[in-house]
């Protein structure tokens, strides 16, 4: 019954994969191009694709398969897999903000279309956008809180950076590997001494999603790395306390901290006012 069952949800995935195609060539492109120039019917065949027709795809296929994703590491909006969970201080938003000030990293601009636009300006032109927005990853149930980076070269192209979703301290006590957990969408107060989850990676570049083949930056595939540089720069400014390392799954025993889950290891530690 279960191999019956998997084998009707691949078909539905390979008929709604058909479909999709069937409806970018023959319906989207077929229209545009009767209409338009031929480079702008690709242009608007391309932006309809890659950001309209093929994300929603992706999560229905998602649905279709029953796929659980939960977290350990940060999910996109089409709802895949994104950058892996590395690091977790413990802190209230003053001293996180001071903590990345202090190391000269710059906090991100908020994502919208001014923001969309000077960074799509600012990387063609590869000038310098210290601020830039990043794209939005999703982690209990909601978009990060904020993000803090750190330019390569002065480059918009290269980039080290970091978000981070604030997680009360009370609900760090919950089963954490209940899937209402991570869908939890409570965000605590801007005073509150809370736990900073981060997702940090090194921008290298310019790239392609897979399945959706939207604009965005390539990574370093070495998180570790980056999840060490990071701590580096807090560790040499000392805003942060003893670091300690995490293996998945492990117990933090911090106060009313009973355990984080992740898919590797993880650094943790706490914010020190200067």
């Amino acid at each position: 019954m279960r191999l019956l069952t998997r084998l009707f949800q691949r078909f539905l995935v390979f008929g709604l994969g058909v479909f999709t195609v069937w409806l970018i060539v023959f319906v989207v492109f077929d229209t545009a191009d009767h209409r338009l120039p031929w480079l702008l019917a690709v242009s608007l065949t391309y932006c309809l694709a890659a950001y309209v027709i093929l994300p929603n795809v992706v999560r229905m296929s998602l649905k279709v398969l029953h796929r659980s994703l939960i977290p350990r590491y940060t999910i996109t909006g089409d709802g895949l897999p994104g950058d892996p969970v590395n690091l977790v201080l413990i802190g209230t938003l003053r001293q996180l903000c001071d903590a990345f000030a202090t190391a000269d990293w710059s906090t991100a601009d908020r994502l919208g279309m001014a923001s969309s636009w000077r960074m799509m300006r600012a990387f063609i032109l590869n000038s310098a956008y210290p601020t830039a927005p990043f794209s939005t990853l999703y982690l209990f149930g909601r978009r990060q809180d904020i993000g803090f980076q750190e330019s390569i070269d002065n480059s918009p192209r290269k980039r080290h950076h970091i978000r981070f979703w604030a997680l009360s301290l009370d609900h760090s006590e919950d089963d954490m590997s209940a899937m209402s957990f991570w869908l939890n969408r409570d965000e605590p107060s801007a005073d509150q001494r809370v736990l900073w989850v981060g997702a940090g990676t090194r921008d290298i570049g310019l790239s392609l999603t897979w399945l959706t083949f939207q604009v965005t930056h390539a990574t370093d595939s070495d998180t570790n790395a980056e999840r060490d540089h990071i701590v580096g720069e807090l560790r040499a400014k000392r805003v942060i306390g003893e670091v300690t390392l995490h293996q998945c799954g492990s117990r933090l025993q911090t106060g009313r901290v009973n355990h984080y889950v992740t898919d590797g290891e993880i650094v943790f530690a706490s914010l020190i006012d200067k």
